[in-house]
């Protein structure tokens, strides 16, 4: 794990929205430091993608405040967002199965010889970036859809790299994986680590995932930040315990001896 540095590269101080009468989020704070990965936990329903697309710009924050790198910023689209160097790696990954590994890589971004695609550049750009996240693409024209799960996560975080991310948001990125495919996307996310100039937001349900991989959890309940702090700080068992339902358990407790008494 890279040394902290002082200032957040991304942070949300007091964030809350709301979609009519839902409190989506409520009083949320948020940091990630570059060089670190930090765990966003909590259930279905938990306030986990309403933060994650304020974060990404889909939603702009009825109360509170969004800073990069120490300095107060509005996203009014995911475009300002991706300016600012926020790349985001949604579920469905957005990848055109029948298309070339590189026409995925570049999909939306490709680069011109003239009037035609400079296919060779691409190609070798795909090989490259790919290769620095440990996967050996011997022919960049296959098409993506016979690539494992797990390497398409990988191009999906190399593309985001390349075009600039500097703070990398994963969202479930070994939910829908085999035991193997959730390995391999657990490596490349620490070898982006390691690169120590993105920071990493990692959005999982997994406590084992997240013990693995996280230097900074933070718990949401109902919108809400139940815990939040560096490893060192947080309780694993009781993190474990707040993603098996402990946090509801505990709620439901208080709401029994307020009756009682």
């Amino acid at each position: 794990m890279a040394q902290q540095t002082t200032t957040p590269t991304i942070q949300l101080k007091g964030v809350s929205k709301f979609f009519g009468n839902i409190i989506a989020l409520k009083d949320v704070s948020f940091k990630a430091h570059k060089g670190q990965v930090t765990a966003l936990l909590g259930d279905n329903g938990a306030g986990k993608s309403t933060l994650i697309k304020v974060l990404s710009g889909v939603h702009i924050p009825d109360e509170g405040d969004i800073l990069i790198d120490g300095i107060p910023t509005t996203f009014k689209t995911p475009r300002d967002a991706a300016v600012l160097g926020i790349g985001t790696v949604y579920q469905d990954l957005a990848l055109q199965p029948l298309m070339s590994v590189t026409r995925n890589f570049f999909l939306g971004r490709e680069i011109s010889k003239g009037v035609f695609l400079d296919m060779n550049r691409m190609n070798e750009i795909t090989r490259t970036e790919m290769a620095k996240l440990g996967i050996d693409v011997a022919d960049p024209t296959q098409p993506i859809g016979t690539m494992s799960g797990g390497q398409r996560q990988t191009l999906a975080i190399a593309r985001a790299i390349y075009f600039g991310a500097k703070v990398l948001i994963l969202d479930e990125p070994t939910s829908a994986l085999g035991q193997k495919q959730q390995l391999e996307v657990l490596r490349t996310v620490n070898q982006v680590r390691e690169m120590n100039e993105i920071a990493i937001i990692f959005i999982t349900h997994n406590d084992m995932h997240a013990r693995l991989i996280g230097d900074r959890y933070t718990f949401l309940n109902r919108g809400r930040v139940l815990a939040d702090g560096d490893r060192d700080e947080i309780d694993m068992d009781n993190l474990r315990a707040l993603m098996a339902g402990g946090a509801e358990l505990a709620e439901l407790e208080s709401e029994f001896q307020n009756t009682s008494t």
